[in-house]
């Protein structure tokens, strides 16, 4: 993986200077997707991601594609013209993952991303699923405290919580589950090995809280190149609801 990472990134440099000859040639701004995937999760639903780029630029421009806490990923690259756009359906299948989940990097070879859109959905047989967007990073996310507001588990809902280390070093995140802004109920302390993404069930990060709504859990670390997100699904139209982190102390819903 990290062979093709730097042959990627050599190819990217080569078609930015191509592409370019100006000082800006040298600038590439990255847009982070904190999580896409095609994945089998509950009820036999395959989750799968949707992404749209549109370049509302007045010049050529040149994008790159890779997931980097999927190991066996591939790249790719993209040139997108002055006013297109061009979409990719499934995204993780067409990067060579049929079955993983993993943070999107999108390098753009400008001093301005494109614009970037991605959905994620479920599918069951002919059955499809409403398509959630997904939140995006177009500069860093990083904060000290981090919280992720109004989620739920119980018999109607489920959720999934998704910690990302985009670093070279591990990274140390502590969890605090909360029903009252500044009371935990709950904390666990978890490391995540750099480049790659902690996702689970977030009765696997708290199994002794067994059920209730309108939960938040505070997420602290140290690490900078971390993304943090959720997602709350309603179990019975497996629609979902993606969740964005907020800064500082969390909000308190009341019961």
């Amino acid at each position: 993986m990290r062979l093709r990472v730097i042959a990627a990134a050599i190819l990217f440099a080569a078609s930015a200077a191509a592409a370019q000859t100006s000082p800006a040639a040298a600038e590439v701004s990255t847009v982070v997707v904190p999580v896409v995937g095609s994945v089998t999760g509950v009820g036999n639903v395959h989750w799968r991601t949707d992404l749209e780029l549109r370049n509302d630029q007045r010049t050529d421009i040149n994008v790159m594609l890779t997931m980097p806490a999927a190991p066996d990923a591939n790249f790719i690259m993209l040139p997108l013209a002055a006013g297109a756009s061009v979409r990719i359906d499934d995204v993780a299948v067409a990067l060579g993952v049929d079955n993983g989940l993993s943070p999107l990097l999108i390098p753009t070879n400008a001093r301005r991303s494109v614009n970037v859109r991605a959905t994620a959905y479920g599918t069951r047989g002919t059955d499809v699923f409403p398509p959630q967007p997904i939140a995006i990073n177009y500069g860093s996310s990083y904060f000290p405290v981090r919280v992720l507001n109004d989620l739920s588990f119980s018999d109607d809902f489920r959720t999934n919580i998704g910690l990302a280390n985009l670093g070279d070093n591990p990274a140390d995140f502590t969890l605090g589950l909360q029903r009252i802004a500044g009371r935990n109920l709950a904390v666990v302390r978890i490391s995540v090995p750099p480049k790659s993404l902690w996702h689970m069930s977030v009765q696997s990060a708290f199994p002794l809280i067994t059920a209730g709504d309108h939960f938040s859990v505070v997420v602290e670390t140290s690490a900078p190149e971390t993304y943090v997100y959720a997602s709350v699904i309603e179990n019975a139209t497996t629609t979902a609801r993606f969740v964005q982190p907020t800064f500082g102390a969390p909000a308190d819903l009341g019961p």
